[in-house]
């Protein structure tokens, strides 16, 4: 293989997700290793994981970090996660970052319902389908993310269901700061 990357990664993610399973959490993958999945390649140096679960789960997911030999980032999780919805961690062996982003959503738990199941290293992963790979990277809306977004647009286009990715961009343009999901959308599609 060209980059020794891809073994680390794809070990990696199969070993979290066991754990992750151990411990009866949902879960799918988001972010950079998503968007390899579906849209240009890139560079990534980090694994987002989706969980659908809230904040008091975090001892559960401390557990399976522990069984995923993943060392947490912040001095104080509870803390941290209470404020920010996310769990910072690092696989010591090969220096990767996880994120691990909490939600107990009605929109993230169907979301990882219909997570689309890729097969890694014989372990079925459960990967975010593009059009919430779209979601997520538009609530993030970073100039990263939108061009990730772009690049799956370009790639997917026609097939994607923009009938489903238009319903949940305009539910979220209710939440104050996300306003502007619907025209964010459009311009995107039209430039594509």
């Amino acid at each position: 293989m060209g980059s020794h990357h891809i073994p680390d990664f794809a070990a990696l993610i199969v070993r979290i997700s066991e754990a992750l399973r151990s411990e009866n959490l949902p879960f799918m993958l988001i972010g950079g290793q998503a968007v390899l999945l579906y849209g240009q390649p890139r560079l990534t140096e980090d694994i987002d994981i989706a969980l659908g679960v809230n904040p008091e789960v975090l001892p559960s997911v401390l557990e399976a970090c522990a069984k995923a030999d993943l060392e947490i980032l912040p001095e104080k999780p509870v803390e941290f996660v209470r404020e920010t919805f996310v769990l910072p961690a690092i696989d010591l062996a090969s220096s990767i970052r996880i994120d691990l982003i909490f939600s107990d959503l009605p929109y993230e738990r169907q979301a990882i319902n219909h997570a689309v199941t890729v097969d890694l290293s014989g372990v079925l992963i459960p990967f975010a389908t593009p059009e919430d790979l779209i979601l997520h990277k538009l609530f993030s809306g970073r100039p990263r993310d939108i061009e990730d977004i772009r690049g799956v647009v370009l790639i997917r286009g026609e097939s994607l269901d923009w009938d489903y990715i238009e319903h949940w961009a305009d539910e979220f343009s209710a939440v104050p700061g996300w306003e502007n999901l619907i025209d964010l959308l459009s311009d995107i599609r039209s430039a594509t």
